[in-house]
């Protein structure tokens, strides 16, 4: 696996985006790594110099906070089985295989702590989707298939203290104590977070970011 910094990793999805066929670029990490602000930003760059990138994150296919509460699975939010995973993989297998149509993917509003269906709209002339999110390269079904679906993955990283740091403020900043904050961290976030780092080996190229 190679280490790319941000201007080899923009000229390489450039490339991704220019090369005749729509492409697929997955951007994975532990929780509070950046990957989302990453994938943001990236796809705003590309965006802005002109290129038909659309960003399409995994955290769509949540599923419903009323769900995850029947199912006894609330605090537990954020693990694999927590996904429709199969909903995830689908949407993927579309975008690949069906680029000729108007597709249409959910998006997840941290405000509500829910999924909106249907509002990213990837219309046929986007030539990059960027899709972001924990278990890109899970070695386990249904993830397992994105790895198959995807023509790049990369995976970022920073310093475990500067992600833990960013982890509990997001939680506070989403309504939970300190003491709430600090349990989620390093209770079951932690656990998501060692298993998302055992797939790092896999990806294409690992992203240091500051």
């Amino acid at each position: 696996m190679r280490t790319l910094d941000p201007a080899a990793a923009y000229d390489l999805a450039v490339e991704l985006a220019t090369r005749g066929e729509r492409s697929i670029l997955g951007i994975t990490g532990a929780p509070a790594a950046g990957k989302s602000t990453y994938a943001e930003q990236l796809t705003a760059k590309l965006t802005a110099d002109g290129y038909k990138v659309v960003l399409v994150p995994m955290d769509g296919y949540h599923l419903a906070q009323s769900v995850l509460e029947e199912l006894g699975l609330a605090d537990v939010k954020g693990a694999p089985h927590t996904f429709d995973g199969n909903g995830f993989v689908a949407l993927l297998r579309r975008l690949k295989e069906a680029s000729d149509e108007q597709i249409w993917a959910p998006r997840f509003d941290r405000g509500l702590e829910d999924s909106i269906a249907a509002s990213i709209g990837v219309a046929p002339e986007v030539t990059l989707v960027v899709t972001e999110g924990n278990y890109l390269l899970l070695d386990e079904m249904p993830w397992a298939t994105v790895r198959t679906l995807v023509d790049q993955c990369w995976y970022v990283a920073v310093p475990e203290q500067v992600r833990h740091e960013r982890l509990e403020a997001r939680h506070r900043r989403y309504g939970r104590s300190a003491e709430e904050a600090h349990e989620r961290t390093f209770g079951s976030d932690e656990r998501n977070a060692q298993l998302i780092a055992a797939t790092a080996a896999a990806a294409d190229a690992l992203i240091t970011l500051a």
